[in-house]
């Protein structure tokens, strides 16, 4: 992603992140139609915020691209060198099918906080795409 660690892609799609980084990196106040995103990331950890509500974290690090969200849910599509465990935010006490590059991983249900955790095996240069349906 070069300098850039967050855009607005051609199709209206939100990239984002830069696990190659050594040393933490943020952008706060890019303005996407009205909403507001604030990005940190680094090798260790990505972090995406929209209206300073919690939207993405990736423990390591990592890219994302396509990224899309709204009341049902959201995808994108992830990378990076090894397996990251991602927490997303969604409605709370909600149920979502789970997707893993069209594979069905099952359906989670998100905590009080809105919050779901999910395991997504990375290596280099393999792009894995992620859809959460609500259900």
């Amino acid at each position: 992603m070069e300098d850039n660690i967050i855009r607005v892609d051609e199709d209206g799609t939100l990239s984002f992140g830069d696990y190659t980084l050594p040393e933490k990196k943020k952008v706060s106040d890019y303005e996407v139609d009205g909403d507001y995103y604030k990005i940190k990331t680094f090798y260790e950890m990505t972090k995406l915020e929209k209206n300073e509500g919690f939207i993405y974290e990736s423990v390591p690090g990592t890219n994302v691209s396509k990224f899309s969200a709204d009341m049902n849910g959201m995808s994108f599509t992830v990378s990076g060198t090894e397996t990251a465990q991602l927490t997303l935010g969604l409605t709370e006490n909600e149920e979502y099918e789970v997707l893993i590059d069209d594979v069905n991983v099952g359906r989670m249900t998100t905590n009080i906080s809105g919050k779901l955790s999910v395991s997504v095996e990375l290596e280099k240069d393999r792009p894995v795409e992620v859809k959460i349906i609500r259900r």
